[in-house]
């Protein structure tokens, strides 16, 4: 379909008395909700009327592969440059591919009054239609035909009924356009110029001002869901503290397009301020200062007051690195979004708060400043993308016992018709996982490598697993990924053996990953993880899987519970990942024979290259899982001093040997030492 083959909007030839009934209602007490419309059936019918029921291209933007002349029309793509600003109607094209990460995050662009108007296929197609999206889904080998449509299933079932959805027709009378006027600001431009605060950003501003301005080592931590108005809140204290003599103030969050707000509410109440990509700058030398969380932590440049923001998305050793440096400090996240789990976030990070700075507070925003309450289309996108899913109940949990509760791989068909079970186990990894996103639901639910193992007992999901098949390549492709030439979706693991390790035979062998693993924190600590690992092992082995592997941010608790299982580490990445702000671990365990030889041979290389690794001035691991990993290093691999060794460092500490012809035997002492620890008396 062509841009010019859409028409211009036409004003309907009769509106049913129902619709204008429904259309004077929404003037009065609702004025400030937003619309949800769905538009299914032909392609070409179903964009002719979404366009027509925007009324004009004032404050529109389409996300699609087509859209009228005029009209700002993005890919699903670029939507995290969109984060912040305002439009009055959004229409999504899911002919072009559904993106739940998009779709989540943009309808948080739609202000109070607009709407989202939804264009599908006929419903009761849509999960057999080849969506765009299956692409980025689908692993080398297979391609998008193996990727199931069983989230599009899920979906289209909750959308026909779907009580706050208006369903638009190919034919009959339209309903009124959505939306009112344009805003008075740009269209797509955050609303700067309007300080009305809320209730609760009043509240949290002047909260903001006191960990500033007042007694050190008293963090505040904003919690609020989408469209509360946190990083305005952000920005305007941001202002506030620089216009009381602060001299910086910093802004941290995983992605430089998630502050756009918050530097927009600053320079817009700071009158000599000059707004640039990384900041906000005054004439005086006052500055606010993006800098992403791992450059922050790596440098820590001076600030009066640090600002983190979607702290949901970043790992909580590297916020505890920020925290123990800086005594001013506040983190903002959302509890239900689309940049990571705020419930997950608090579990996890509040024994540090409290450990750090017994004097912490949490603020929680509570009233929307973008829309009104009980807004049709946040309550149908909550639903839509589980952006509430929660794990069972601690009560209902606490009382299984681990031993008991059965384990098993789960037919994805079979949990899309347990919507019950599948909300505990999503939302067991969203409590979990700090990166857990909307995607991952589409991602668990179609992978074509993906399994799903669940323990459930009395109907409450009390451990989950996600594991991906991968390798099986030919020796050709093989080949290919060892010499670097090939890197094939969906086979993370082999590729990183054989890229990193040298080991040519890794994707060659089948591999299971475990991809993801939670036990519900009621049972943490009774054994049921490592009797999962245990039943995924098992059923690995018994389908002809060569080894099994997984790869994570290391932690010394997580290297502990792998070690424990029996799994070996093979290699740890040679720099902190930007996002996690940990170095990534992989450990692996043979099952067959190949797969043991496999697991011995990426254990030697590993031992060959981890202690020369730890000499590079900018390797900086965890201490702590350094030692873990020199510990489990085969004797080969760390070859103890000999006597000649020990003469030199002898001849060094009491006679006049030089340090230069010493470094390799204090080498080896010194990592001896540090695996194996000193020796008894």
């Amino acid at each position: 379909m062509t841009t010019d083959s859409i028409p211009r909007p036409v004003a309907p030839a009769r509106v049913s008395a129902e619709a204008t009934v429904a259309a004077s209602a929404a003037s009065g007490q609702r004025a400030l909700h937003r619309r949800a419309l769905l538009v299914s059936g032909p392609r070409e019918a179903g964009l002719e009327r979404a366009w027509a029921l925007c009324g004009d291209a004032a404050g529109v933007l389409w996300v699609g592969a087509s859209a009228p002349g005029g009209v700002l029309r993005i890919c699903t793509g670029d939507y995290a440059h969109h984060l912040g600003r305002e439009y009055r109607v959004l229409v999504y094209d899911a002919w072009s591919g559904f993106d739940p990460d998009a779709f989540g995050a943009l309808t948080g662009t739609v202000r109070g009054g607009g709407g989202l108007i939804l264009v599908t296929p006929p419903l009761e197609e849509w999960p057999g239609w080849p969506d765009p999206e299956k692409a980025r889904i689908a692993v080398s080998g297979t391609g998008p035909g193996a990727v199931g449509g069983r989230y599009l299933r899920r979906l289209a079932r909750l959308l026909r009924e779907a009580p706050e959805l208006e369903h638009v027709g190919a034919e009959g009378p339209l309903p009124p356009p959505v939306g009112g006027p344009p805003p008075a600001e740009s269209p797509g431009g955050p609303a700067t110029q309007r300080l009305r605060l809320s209730r609760d950003q009043a509240r949290a501003v002047a909260a903001l001002r006191r960990v500033a301005l007042g007694r050190r080592r008293r963090p505040l931590v904003l919690a609020a869901d989408r469209g509360r108005g946190r990083s305005a809140a952000f920005g305007i204290a941001a202002a506030a503290v620089l216009g009381a003599g602060l001299r910086r103030v910093i802004v941290t969050a995983p992605r430089r397009e998630a502050v756009d707000a918050v530097l927009a509410h600053a320079a817009a109440l700071l009158p000599d301020g000059r707004r640039s990509r990384e900041g906000v700058r005054r004439a005086d030398g006052g500055e606010l200062l993006y800098l992403p969380p791992d450059r922050l932590l790596r440098e820590r440049p001076a600030a009066d007051l640090v600002l983190v923001d979607e702290a949901a998305a970043i790992p909580a050793p590297l916020l505890e690195g920020l925290l123990g440096h800086y005594a001013r400090i506040a983190f903002a996240t959302s509890e239900h979004g689309y940049e990571g789990s705020g419930r997950g976030f608090g579990l996890r990070f509040s024994g540090v708060l409290d450990r750090l700075t017994p004097h912490w507070r949490r603020l929680r925003l509570e009233t929307p400043v973008r829309w009104a309450p009980g807004d049709p289309l946040e309550a149908l996108v909550s639903r839509a993308l589980m952006l509430a899913a929660e794990p069972a109940p601690d009560a209902a949990v606490a009382a299984l016992e681990p031993a008991a509760v059965p384990i098993a791989e789960w037919d994805r068909d079979v949990l899309v018709a347990r919507p019950g079970i599948l909300e505990q186990a999503f939302g067991l990894l969203v409590a979990a996982h700090y990166r857990t996103r909307p995607y991952d639901l589409r991602y668990l639910l179609d992978g074509p490598n993906i399994g799903v193992w669940l323990a459930v007992a009395a109907g409450q999901v009390a451990a989950v697993a996600m594991v991906a098949g991968e390798g099986g390549l030919s020796p050709g492709e093989a080949r290919a990924v060892w010499a670097g030439r090939r890197r094939p979706r969906g086979h993370m693991l082999p590729e990183t053996l054989a890229a990193h390790l040298g080991l040519e035979r890794a994707p060659r062998l089948r591999c299971l990953r475990l991809v993801r693993i939670a036990v519900h924190p009621a049972l943490q600590g009774r054994g049921l993880g490592r009797r999962l690992v245990a039943a995924i092992e098992a059923d690995a082995a018994a389908r002809g899987f060569d080894y099994v592997g997984v790869s994570f941010g290391a932690t010394p608790p997580l290297l502990r519970f792998w070690q424990r299982s029996g799994w070996v580490p093979v290699r740890l990445s040679a720099r902190r990942g930007a996002s996690s702000g940990l170095n990534s671990a992989i450990l692996l365990r043979g099952l067959s024979p190949a797969g043991k030889r496999l697991e011995a041979a990426a254990r030697e290389v590993h031992a060959e290259q981890f202690p020369a690794w730890l000499a590079d001035p900018g390797a900086a691991p965890d201490p702590e899982v350094a030692l873990a990993l020199l510990g489990e290093l085969p004797a080969a691999g760390l070859p103890a001093p000999g006597p000649r060794d020990l003469e030199t460092l002898a001849a060094y500490a009491w006679g006049g040997r030089q340090l230069e012809v010493c470094l390799t035997p204090m080498r080896r002492l010194a990592l001896d030492l540090l695996a194996r620890g000193p020796r008894p008396e």
